[in-house]
């Protein structure tokens, strides 16, 4: 039986891949896209890092790097989305990120089994295992159809951005769980906030992207 909060987790990541459509072939979304997702992260963040840090000279000076690297991502998404091949590239690696998520949460879900840690009690081993293979798959597959690239390297960037993004997520989840939220917040039905939509993607499109320049 599909649970409503699945229905909302379905509905959500539709309208999220349409979206992803649109900033695609759109500059204009993809600039507005950014810009609105960088101010609500940076203030999930916030209000994350008020509930965990008293001393407010530390908040500000960990509000401050976060919202440097969010500005520092999204102008570096903005500028390659100026080189078609470059933009087709980042948003491989960005599908790796998106697949990883869901390879994890249906392996998780179909196979259960030893959780991964404690920071994140939903974490399983095998939910781990299949964000690795679906998120690799997903580059190499990608790789293969757009640019003919098909070699051991483009799996291994796979796997590195599959591993940066659940290092991400497990980052973002033990600030959570230290704030004692169950989301960062509540803009996405189904899903939570920004934040928690967009914790692995913040790791696993840079690390995608140098990996894939030191390999290839």
């Amino acid at each position: 039986m599909i649970t409503n909060n699945l229905k909302k987790r379905i509905f959500t990541s539709v309208l999220l891949f349409i979206l992803l459509f649109l900033i695609y072939n759109f500059n204009f979304f993809l600039i507005y896209t950014l810009i609105v997702l960088g101010v609500l992260s940076s203030i999930e963040f916030y209000n994350a890092i008020d509930k965990i840090i008293k001393s407010k000279l530390l908040t500000l000076s960990m509000n401050s790097i976060f919202s440097i690297f969010v500005s520092v991502f999204c102008y570096l998404f903005l500028f390659f989305s100026f080189n078609a091949q470059l933009k087709l590239i980042m948003f491989i690696i960005l599908l790796g990120c998106i697949f990883s998520d869901i390879g994890g949460y249906l392996f998780g879900k179909t196979f259960g089994g030893p959780k991964l840690t404690k920071i994140s009690p939903n974490k399983t081993i095998a939910g781990s295992v299949g964000s690795l293979l679906i998120s690799a798959t997903t580059v190499f597959v990608l790789f293969f159809i757009f640019f003919g690239i098909y070699n051991l390297n483009i799996l291994f960037v796979g796997l590195i951005t599959s591993l940066a993004c659940q290092a991400g997520d497990l980052f973002f989840s033990f600030i959570k769980r230290k704030a004692k939220f169950n989301d960062f917040g509540k803009y996405l039905p189904g899903h939570g906030g920004v934040l928690d939509r967009l914790d692995g993607i913040f790791f696993g499109v840079p690390s995608g992207l140098l990996a894939l320049a030191i390999l290839n």
